[in-house]
């Protein structure tokens, strides 16, 4: 099979018909108000963005102990859906597409935060501190999940994806990365449990998988019989982080642990599974790549923030396999990024690191867009990137 490098051509999720092969990846920026509610602002900085072939939505808490820090957003109340929708509006009025990121904190989260005793597979505590409304604070020793809170918690991811589609959302993707709670199950210094969800790669997974599966079975098919379901239908992605570290989780066997996670996943017709900080040329990358029936999504590790290197690192991730780039900081400085990788044009670089959740328009919808169209004689040709 021939593969494009062209990140700007047409590419299809599914169903859905992209301009181009670029996803804007989960950016967490607090903007929504204390109880989670998304704002103006906030359809705003999406709408700015929506041409991008698609975008997934910051980390949406399904539940109000997943909460990890203030100001994120959540949707498990009429007024978080409610307030998703005027974003959803707001991109798709200006030619966009949104999944949303279904994101439970686990023991990345504190009482001072969300008034409970954060829920882990283990009580393993996030061996550092953690942000609060109060500045930074101890981490808080999380309460073991029974398996009433596990079965509790795969039905509010449920109610939650039922949710996303009422706000607007074309799909949802399942956050297994990163350290979050259904990382927390996959990882062994998180996990230690001896019940059917610890031990074993096969129980670790469980927990992941049969969230995903909840969903899925939410929305994922869209209404169609069962016999009649394939991954054309498919709302559902799911992100993971093969041998990450963040916030404190530790795999010994990346390989066989994944292995066994993919196995499980690629009965659901997914509609995607998206890498954090895919390296092509690493071993887990090309396992997974053969292994997996379906759309991959790339995230290049970029260090550097250059339109060539943007170019190089997206043009080379679908050179190795994947189907769709996910970008996140370039698409944080440049709401045109697309327009700005067509023509060749600089990239805005990043602000300030604190302006990143202080709240506010600063550092958010404040960066410029291109100020008009270049000479004829300083673009480059509109008929596919340039690879540095």
């Amino acid at each position: 099979m021939t593969r494009t490098t062209d990140f700007l051509a047409p590419a299809r999720l599914g169903r859905l018909a992209l301009p181009n092969h670029l996803v804007m990846a989960p950016l967490t920026r607090n903007r929504a108000e204390a109880d989670g509610t998304p704002t103006a602002l906030m359809a705003g900085h999406y709408a700015q963005r929506a041409s991008a072939g698609l975008i997934i939505a910051e980390g949406s808490t399904p539940n109000a102990v997943g909460q990890t820090y203030p100001d994120i957003t959540a949707i498990h109340t009429d007024r978080h859906t409610a307030g998703w929708r005027q974003v959803t509006d707001a991109v798709r009025a200006a030619g966009g597409r949104m999944f949303l990121q279904l994101q439970h904190g686990g023991r990345v989260s504190h009482p001072a935060t969300t008034g409970l005793t954060p829920v882990a597979p283990s009580p393993v505590p996030l061996p550092e501190t953690i942000f609060t409304p109060g500045g930074h604070r101890p981490a808080a020793v999380p309460r073991e999940m029974t398996a009433e809170d596990i079965r509790a918690t795969i039905a509010d991811f449920a109610a939650a994806a039922r949710r996303a589609v009422e706000a607007g959302f074309e799909g949802v993707e399942v956050h297994s990365a990163n350290g979050m709670l259904l990382h927390q199950f996959l990882a062994d210094n998180t996990n230690r449990r001896t019940d059917a969800y610890g031990g074993s790669v096969q129980a670790r997974v469980r927990f992941a998988a049969e969230v995903t599966e909840a969903v899925a079975d939410a929305i994922g098919a869209m209404g169609v019989p069962p016999l009649e379901r394939s991954r054309e239908w498919g709302r559902v992605g799911i992100r993971i982080s093969p041998g990450s570290t963040v916030n404190g989780v530790r795999e010994d066997d990346t390989t066989g642990l994944y292995a066994a996670l993919t196995d499980r996943l690629k009965e659901l017709d997914l509609a995607y599974l998206h890498l954090v900080r895919s390296a092509p040329e690493s071993a887990w990358y090309r396992r997974i790549r053969a292994d997996w029936p379906g759309t991959l999504i790339g995230n290049p590790d970029l260090t550097d923030l250059t339109t060539a290197a943007v170019t190089r690192e997206s043009a080379r991730m679908l050179a190795a396999g994947a189907d769709l780039v996910a970008l996140g900081r370039p698409f944080l400085a440049n709401p045109d990024l697309v327009a700005r990788l067509r023509l060749g044009a600089p990239l805005n670089p990043v602000r300030e690191r604190y302006l990143m959740y202080v709240g506010g328009a600063d550092g958010y919808t404040d960066y410029p867009a291109l100020d008009a169209q270049p000479s004829s004689d300083s673009m480059v040709a509109l008929d596919g990137p340039r690879v540095a």
